[in-house]
């Protein structure tokens, strides 16, 4: 099975990983809730190496 993680990125470009271990469906849910709270970080979901 694919693993997915949530990543963010601040203002000066720092990356930051959010959550590991996750269905594609279950990040993306993740970062969506993390933009509609309204935060200003930029989120995206990426798949986990095998």
């Amino acid at each position: 099975m694919e693993t997915f993680r949530v990543m963010r990125q601040d203002d000066n470009g720092n990356r930051f990983l959010v959550a590991a271990g996750l269905d594609r469906a279950a990040a993306e849910a993740l970062a969506a809730e993390y933009e509609a709270r309204g935060h200003k970080q930029l989120y995206w979901v990426e798949r986990e190496a095998q």
